[in-house]
């Protein structure tokens, strides 16, 4: 309602004057109740001639600092939010009658709250006379009245809190919704009981402003608080302070003096009288007290009253009695509305805000202190950005003032206040957390270490320091972590700058003297911070050498990466090079690319043992040196080790491996800049990491289901990815925040890509299985362009380099240009139609066009279709392709280099090639992945490509080492012999040739020609004279090693052949095909038999005794043959389904065979009938051996398991599985392929995904031996067992020797 008009009478006027001039002239007088001098307490009111600021109209002592973002700027009544303009109005007046006239024409000319504010502020400074004489004229203003203002509060709230001396909002406010409301709840609680509502935070938390936030609740007020709110602010305080905080309040709840007689004498008489007073006249209020330091204090308000209060120790509370109810403030402002704040302060939109608003407020903290501080800075002096950026930076906090409005002149005097009130033991404690990281949640055991004293008495140290909010705690189970704010850390860390390094130097001293004898392990609370931060604190010590001997030990890295993975100790040997460097260079260089390129190993193994990964390196390396030595030492004590022989032979291509996903990695891409890697993949997640050491910065929860793309914006800010959920995201790259998301596709999206070029318009291009492509823009978040033309789904679209274009593949077998402008169909090429002529084509077959790639220069593409590279030029306006690679494999995705001619393509044999479109060769062959590889893109500036498989890895290659490096690769069927002083190998290589090798350098003793056909397998005779290989024509070969040249050959398959062999003699090669048949070839005489007898094709054959052979075929049965007659002298059907394998016993009494129906049997020689059927196993059953006792037979299956029987009674000895490794793991990965026994049968060697010693007796592990490729064929190994050699998937060739 309004204010029935005030009537200014002479006699009020002269009153004020009169009081007024009294006051000027009697500055040494006081007022009782009021310790301030006349003219102090008249200049609150503006009196004062030359006062710049118009008073303060709370019931505080003027000399008291406050906090927060409510203190930071003075606190006005709601009518005197402009008070400069009314001070202004006042100041021309000659005497202090026309001021007092002028004044209250002021007042009256604002709404009723002016005129209540006014009073009130007469009453609780002391002028009760005066405000007596305003008493009449006070308006009624209904508590009933709903109607709200515009900022959403209630008249009834607004009166309430004006009269109860609770601050206003600041100027520039923004809410914390979810503290306001926690806060409100535990008010409700108060309702019908006395207590304590606490709430408690670091300086500058804003605690201030959410207590009086959380009051601004019409319904809080009318249901809990019907008396009203009262607001005290204390602050530090003596007992004489308080007294005088305790009189003023008396006095302000006395205001018809009923019960003042007198002022209170003593802190226990204002005690009495506050009790009396809200009690009997404001029963149900609510008493605030802002600011508490000390819990003495509050004993003088222990009377049962209803209380909130405001503190940074959270123990305050301790000593009084009734409940109590906590709400910490820890968290700080998000990064949103920290922007908000400061766009508020300098009157700008967020989004015109300069660049380094972004870095001021992350280096704000999410303080509401340091926010207000730096917004307000910035309001007066707006060109000031960087300057004040820097310094914060700098943690110059003194240089960062704002006196004038703001109670602490400096953020150094909030935050050292409260450092400044500790007990002097404290203090030192205190000051040893100035090492901590940020972020970094540190547990009580290593305090416990660093203070060298028992668990219960650090905990109670720090809990000190968390009652005083110096310090946080959290929770997890049994165990507490402790850390610091960032703003608390930058103050310490200044503060002790010249004794950082003596404190580095302590914890290192200290962890050395508590672990001295053992390192940490899992088991313990504080393994996690050792592992992490012992390399920090002896490089932030200058503790060099201690350094250098902890990145430099093999034990180190194989604990640090087990427990935390291999990302973090890659980033340290970057981080800390110069250092290292300093030290050995060489090492630092060793150590780290060992790392790089079998972390993932050490990260997900945790059986492997470092040493013998160790002994894999270049014997020049210091990694293999320490590991040689630690292996020598292990001889002794019964450990196994085996020395790859031919290891200087092979180089690496990749500089980094990484393993970001639980899952298939479908698609990974470098930012702009190259520092960072996007990825994503089966798991639904986005991962971006750095590229340098594989450093994980970032994990999504991206989509609900497989996220099949990723896409880095042109200035890196955006990730784009899409899903089978059918969805588009973009996500902010640096915090994870998604920006927005598009839902328009109704089927599963295939690709994503951004625009190459940044005009300030961001366009992303999506393609889908709805056979549409769209061009969403940005800026505006919605869908600028539908294209539409494919008929089938749309599989892979990219922008052209000068954004002039966009490309698209379709199942429907064609490539299609469009202008990206205006979003019309330039051209369309038909790739399906360069399928016409193969014999499996037909008219209905679909041809998969699935991805394409651009020249740098925009005027050629690349494109990939079955097993076909294809290139099309954007300038021609023909739309037929030409042919540049026609492969073996599929081709699964395809990149070009930029400003090259080399593009890389992705194959289906887990290879990635790189060609050169201009000559049409190939330039490179890059082997490292285990399982399929889905993508392969090249970084910005072509030095880099990363792919990404199926094997959860991605790789990162140097492109100028991969292409000074040979593409041709070894083919897995090799024949051996083993020598006194060597083992010489035969292999098939890439290019069809045969290469025959030393296996103890690794070197190519000679090189045949390229052959014709594909070379299917080989063998050398045992004079090493004549060599002998198979076609996939059938025909069959044999060459003199000493020049090279064919000596004989015959075609007699028909098929290809898969196996061949040379009897002793060296006269007669043996070869068996797919063709069903075996051949025997006196390759001198021309004399030829052929075996024929199986019905499907043979696996392979035995050559025995006697000129006989035994064979074993996919028709499930095995054959011994007589060689000289051909005739068939047993014909035994062991399986219904294939033999995979067979072996026969040492002494020739007994043969097994194993099967693809999952079982093995031992069958007798002599009568052909089957001894025993081994059943247990659960996959097909691949390969068996027998020991040299011809009492033990192993097994080994697909499911990676092998299985050791008793021959004479076919029972199950051991399981040679889950010995030694994680539950859920098997013993191998990849089908076991071969087995061995040792000479004394108490060793068992077998191949799969890599090799394995086994002791038979127990059937535990010895050792390891991890192949860079996977899928091992076949094992072949020496007499005297020291040796074994076998080539992996990637053609590298391994000859092992066992150490003694």
């Amino acid at each position: 309602m309004s204010l029935t008009p005030f009537r200014l009478n002479l006699s009020l006027v002269r009153r004020l004057a009169a009081a007024s001039s009294s006051s000027c002239s009697s500055s040494s007088g006081t007022k009782t109740g009021n310790s301030l001098p006349r003219p102090a307490q008249l200049a609150r009111f503006g009196f004062a001639p030359g006062r710049r600021k118009w008073p303060l109209f709370r019931g505080r002592c003027p000399s008291r600092r406050g906090k927060g973002v409510m203190s930071a700027r003075r606190v006005w009544p709601r009518p005197f939010l402009r008070p400069l303009h009314a001070h202004t109005r006042l100041v021309p007046e000659t005497t202090q009658r026309d001021r007092a006239a002028k004044l209250i024409k002021t007042i009256l000319k604002k709404d009723d709250h002016a005129y209540i504010s006014f009073y009130n502020a007469l009453v609780h400074e002391g002028y009760k006379d005066l405000a007596a004489l305003l008493q009449d004229g006070i308006p009624i203003i209904s508590p009933r009245n709903g109607n709200k203002s515009t900022d959403g509060v209630t008249s009834y709230v607004k009166t309430i809190l004006c009269e109860g001396g609770v601050p206003q909002r600041p100027v520039v406010f923004a809410t914390r919704p979810e503290l306001t409301k926690r806060i409100q709840r535990k008010l409700y609680k108060l309702k019908s009981d006395p207590g304590w509502v606490v709430i408690y935070g670091m300086a500058g938390c804003g605690k201030t402003v959410l207590a009086a936030d959380a009051l601004r609740d019409h319904n809080l007020l009318k249901d809990c608080f019907p008396g009203g709110v009262h607001w005290v602010s204390i602050g530090k305080q003596d007992k004489s302070g308080l007294l005088i905080k305790l009189q003023n309040l008396c006095l302000r709840l006395d205001q018809d003096v009923t019960y003042l007689q007198r002022p209170p004498l003593n802190i226990e008489e204002a005690k009495d009288r506050l009790r009396v007073l809200l009690f009997r006249k404001y029963p149900r209020s609510l008493l605030v007290l802002d600011d508490i330091w000390d819990s003495w204090v509050l004993k003088a308000f222990d009377s049962h009253f209803q209380i909130l209060l405001t503190s940074r120790d959270r123990s305050v509370t301790d000593s009084v009695t009734g409940k109590k109810y906590e709400v910490p403030v820890e968290s700080g402002l998000s990064h949103e509305k920290a922007l908000e704040i400061l766009s508020l302060f300098v009157n700008m939109e967020i989004t015109e805000l300069p660049e380094k608003a972004d870095w001021i407020v992350k280096e704000c903290k999410g303080s509401p202190l340091v926010v207000s501080l730096i917004g307000a800075l910035l309001r007066d002096f707006p060109n000031r950005w960087e300057y004040y950026l820097r310094q914060l930076q700098n943690k110059q906090f003194r240089r960062i003032k704002k006196s004038s409005s703001y109670d602490y002149e400096a953020l150094d005097e909030a935050m050292s206040i409260s450092v400044e009130m500790l007990p002097e033991n404290s203090k030192d404690y205190y000051r040893d957390l100035s090492v901590l990281q940020k972020d970094v949640k540190v547990p009580s055991k290593v305090f416990c270490v660093l203070w060298d004293i028992e668990t219960e008495e650090a905990e109670d140290i720090l809990q000190g320091f968390v009652n005083k909010s110096l310090l946080f705690c959290d929770r997890n189970g049994k165990s507490f972590h402790y850390y610091l704010h960032d703003l608390q850390l930058d103050f310490l860390t200044e503060k002790n700058r010249d004794q950082l390094q003596a404190l580095h130097k302590k914890v290192v001293h200290q962890y050395k003297n508590h672990y001295a004898q053992y390192m940490p392990n899992s088991t313990q609370e504080d393994w996690m911070y050792w592992y992490n931060f012992l390399a920090y604190h002896m490089s932030s010590a200058s503790m060099h050498d201690e350094l250098c001997a902890l990145m430099f030990s093999l034990e180190w890295i194989k604990t640090k990466t087990e427990l935390v993975g291999p990302a973090h100790l890659i980033h340290e040997y970057v981080e800390y090079s110069e250092i290292l460097n300093e030290k050995d260079p060489i090492a630092r260089e060793n150590f780290q690319e060992f790392l790089s390129l079998n972390g993932h190993l050490l990260g997900r193994q945790p059986s492997l043992d470092i040493v013998q990964l160790g002994l894999c390196q270049p014997e020049s390396s210091k990694v293999y040196q320490q590991a040689k030595l630690q292996a020598q030492q292990g001889l002794d004590k019964g450990s196994f080790y085996v020395e790859w022989m031919n290891k200087q032979s092979i180089k690496n291509t990749y500089r980094l491996v990484v393993r970001p996903h639980t899952d298939a990695v479908y698609h990974a891409c470098f930012s702009q800049d190259r520092h960072r890697i996007a990825s994503c993949g089966a798991d639904k997640t986005l991962q971006i990491f750095k590229a340098e050491s594989g450093e994980k910065l970032l994990e999504v929860k991206a989509h609900d289901d497989e996220v099949l793309c990723c896409s880095f914006s042109a200035d890196d800010r955006f990730v784009a990815t899409c899903s089978a959920d059918k969805k588009v995201k973009v996500w902010n790259s640096r915090t994870g925040q998604p920006v927005c998301i598009f839902e328009e596709h109704t089927e599963q999206v295939n690709c994503c890509q951004f625009s190459n070029t940044n005009h300030n318009q961001f366009l992303l291009a999506t393609c889908s299985n709805d056979s549409f492509i769209k061009l969403w823009d940005l800026n505006k978040k919605y869908c600028r362009n539908t294209l539409f033309d494919h008929s089938s789904s749309v599989t892979h679209c990219r922008f052209s380099p000068n954004d002039k274009y966009i490309a698209s593949c379709s199942a429907d077998g064609t490539l299609m240009l469009w202008y990206a402008q205006s979003a019309n169909k330039r051209k369309t090429v038909d790739i399906r139609g360069n399928f016409r002529n193969v014999d499996e084509y037909q008219d209905d077959m679909e041809v998969l066009v699935k991805c394409c790639s651009w020249s740098s220069d925009s005027t050629t593409i690349v494109v990939a279709a079955k097993n076909k590279l294809f290139r099309t030029d954007t300038k021609i306006s023909t739309s037929l392709p030409e042919v540049l690679i026609n492969h073996h494999y599929t081709i699964q995705y395809c990149d070009f280099c930029p400003n090259s001619q080399m593009v890389a393509v992705a194959l289906s044999n887990y290879s990635v090639e790189i060609w050169n479109i201009e000559s049409c060769s190939k330039i490179a062959d890059c082997r490292g992945h285990m399982s399929w590889v889905h993508s392969v893109t090249f970084s910005f500036d072509g030095s880099l490509f990363l792919t990404s498989s199926d094997d959860q890895t991605i790789r990162i290659w140097e492109t100028s080492k991969v292409c000074n490096f040979s593409a041709i690769v070894l083919n897995r069927e090799i024949d051996v012999l083993f020598l006194d002083s060597d083992v010489i190998i035969l292999a098939i290589d890439s290019s069809k040739r045969l290469q025959l090798i030393s296996g103890y350098t690794g070197n190519t003793i000679y090189l045949t020609k390229e052959q014709d056909s594909l070379i299917c397998c080989c063998c050398l005779s045992h004079d090493r004279k004549v060599a002998a290989f198979g076609e996939n024509n059938g025909t069959v070969k044999v060459l003199s090693l000493q020049n090279g040249n064919t000596l004989n050959s015959r075609t007699g398959h028909r098929e290809a052949v898969q196996h061949c062999q040379f009897t002793s003699d060296g006269k007669t090669l043996i070869s068996s095909s797919d063709d069903s048949t075996i051949q025997v070839w006196n390759w001198q005489s021309e004399e030829c038999i052929l075996l024929k007898g199986h019905n499907e094709r043979v696996k392979k054959f035995l050559l025995l005794k006697d000129s006989r052979l035994l064979s074993w075929s996919f028709d499930g049965t095995v054959k011994l043959w007589n060689i000289v007659t051909g005739e068939i002298e047993k014909d035994v059907i062991c399986h219904e389904n294939a033999i995979l394998s067979c072996a026969i016993s040492p002494d020739a009494t007994m043969f097994s065979t194993t099967s693809s129906d999952k079982t093995a049997k031992i069958w007798s020689f002599e009568t052909s009938s089957m001894l025993h059927k081994l059943n247990s196993h659960e996959s097909c059953v691949r390969c068996c051996a027998f020991s040299l006792n011809n009492e033990l037979l192993a097994t080994g299956d697909d499911n990676r398991e092998i299985r050791v029987w008793d021959v004479s009674r076919g029972e199950l000895l051991h399981l040679c599985s889950r010995a030694s490794i994680d539950e859920g793991e098997s013993a191998h990965e990849g089908w076991v392929t071969d087995l061995c026994f040792s000479p004394d049968n108490k060793i068992l060697v077998s191949s799969a995904g890599y090799i394995k010693w086994w002791n038979v007796d127990t059937g535990q592990p010895l050792q390891t031996f991890y192949t860079n490729g996977t899928d091992l064929k076949s094992l072949h190994v020496s007499p005297d067992f020291k040796v074994c050699v076998t080539v992996d998937n990637l053609g590298i060739l391994y000859v092992l020797r066992i150490m003694e």
